[in-house]
């Protein structure tokens, strides 16, 4: 129970992530950005309610927090580097 909030926060912030409109990982989602924002709200409460069963109250809400945030932050690099790499093959 320990390990099963980490993959739900990150599957999380990822769903909130493809549901917005600047996204390019993944242009089906763009489409069923009201479901997967329905999904991604899910997938939050499973994780925190997981965090929080392992780890107690205050300590669950910060680490699964904490994993969300990270996730969050990072994928917009990973968007980013992943169009520089296209276009850098399309140039030249």
């Amino acid at each position: 129970m320990n390990w099963l909030y980490l993959p739900l926060a990150t599957a999380s912030a990822l769903a909130f992530y493809l549901a917005t409109a600047h996204q390019q990982l993944w242009l089906a989602a763009r489409g069923r950005a009201s479901q997967v924002r329905a999904l991604a709200w899910a997938l939050a409460l499973v994780a925190l309610v997981a965090a929080i069963h392992a780890l107690g109250t205050w300590a669950g809400v910060f680490s699964a927090l904490t994993a969300f945030m990270l996730v969050a932050v990072a994928l917009p690099w990973i968007d980013v580097a992943r169009r520089l790499r296209r276009e850098r093959r399309h140039v030249g």
